[in-house]
């Protein structure tokens, strides 16, 4: 199957002005779409022989400015035999490399792949396997790769206690140490997330190659799926996936805590200013120093998808854009801040049988003030 071609960036620049235009592009697989700076695109989808479902993305770019991406496919999110696809998008490229199963268990299905490369050029892969029929069964396990995802290891087993699960990257701390985001999913209900699940985080000292664990964030209707970030040597902010359940509510926001003590312990994890949907976000510091959130703007519905931007460590985001919506889901988001200061964004959509790749400019959000004016607008669907 040939890969998919991705257009090129499109400006209009004019003197010192420069102009927004929309601009549809048609390819063989899907209709992308171009407004001002914000291009968006569709990277795989249904067509593509991993099965249909293919849900959530994780992707970063390597030393030698190759984006890796890693997701699990297969029939279905509980579906037997789910495994662990990775493709490469090289440098310079435009196309995707075609999926490879780079993790897969004869007896188990695989889920939320996360990948990652360490400042030493480790590339880690970290992922679930569940042992029985919901994700509280599941335990964490991980591969590296020396040669820049070329080749893996074998797999070694993280946790050990059912229920453990990853979605988000680790971040390096001031310390050297690096922290993984995890959590403890309860229950047995594949439409209620219980109120004992917990979010913590599993600290790594490349020193001494030693995993420790933090203390975990509890809230009053449970919270999982923490995205962190450093402000500095002491304070780290956590947004986390609230709880319960799937039915409509007026009272759906995403969690909060924050740590004083360089991620050891945790504040109760209580609710934010931003709606949630009962599903994933993702949460970085820019090189700028900025904090960097991608949400789900609605606590019903999984659209749009918001990027709102923070100037002051996190007290208020007073910048805010769509990056999709529409009458559709856009979701799982991963964040990535390339070499050259752009801003990548992958996410799922078309009831998680695809996954689409956004790109802008910090500068795109810093031109938005977060008023009426600038609320999110419904952009152009991805087909």
């Amino acid at each position: 199957m040939k890969p998919l071609e991705i257009p090129k960036r499109l400006d209009i620049v004019s003197g010192a002005c420069r102009f927004a235009f929309f601009f549809i592009i048609v390819t063989q697989f899907s209709i992308n779409w171009v407004s001002g700076d914000l291009i968006v695109r569709k990277i795989f989808g249904p067509e593509v022989p991993t099965g249909k479902y293919k849900h959530p993305s994780s992707f970063d770019e390597l030393d030698n400015g190759d984006l890796y991406l890693a997701y699990y496919g297969g029939a279905g999110e509980y579906a037997s035999g789910t495994v662990v696809y990775g493709a490469r998008l090289n440098k310079g490229s435009s196309r995707w490399s075609q999926p490879k199963k780079i993790a897969g268990n004869p007896f188990r299905s695989l889920g939320n792949p996360v990948v990652w490369q360490g400042p030493d050029g480790l590339v880690w892969l970290f992922y679930v396997t569940r042992f029985g029929d919901t994700w509280s069964t599941s335990r964490i396990k991980f591969k590296i790769s020396r040669d820049g995802a070329v080749s893996w290891s074998d797999s070694a087993l993280l946790t050990i206690e059912p229920g453990t699960m990853v979605r988000a990257h680790p971040i390096v701390l001031q310390t050297g140490e690096y922290l993984l985001p995890i959590y403890h999913e309860t229950g047995h209900d594949t439409e209620l997330v219980g109120p004992e699940t917990t979010s913590f985080f599993l600290r790594y000292n490349p020193s001494n190659k030693k995993w420790s664990s933090s203390k975990r964030i509890r809230s009053d209707h449970g919270n999982l799926q923490p995205a962190v970030a450093q402000v500095d040597d002491r304070h780290l902010i956590a947004y986390c996936r609230r709880g319960g359940g799937y039915e409509p509510t007026t009272e759906g926001y995403l969690i909060r805590s924050e740590s004083r003590d360089g991620g050891h312990t945790w504040g109760k994890g209580t609710n934010s200013s931003f709606p949630n949907p009962n599903s994933a976000v993702d949460f970085i510091k820019l090189r700028s120093g900025r904090l960097l959130l991608v949400y789900n703007h609605n606590m019903n519905d999984r659209t749009p998808l918001t990027a709102a931007l923070s100037s002051d460590n996190g007290k208020t985001f007073s910048h805010r854009m769509n990056i999709a919506a529409g009458q559709d889901s856009f979701a799982y988001p991963t964040i990535v801040q390339t070499e050259d200061g752009r801003i990548h964004v992958t996410f799922t959509s078309q009831e998680r049988t695809q996954i689409n790749h956004a790109i802008f400019d910090e500068n795109d959000l810093l031109s938005k003030p977060d008023n009426k004016k600038s609320e999110p607008r419904e952009s152009e669907e991805l087909k």
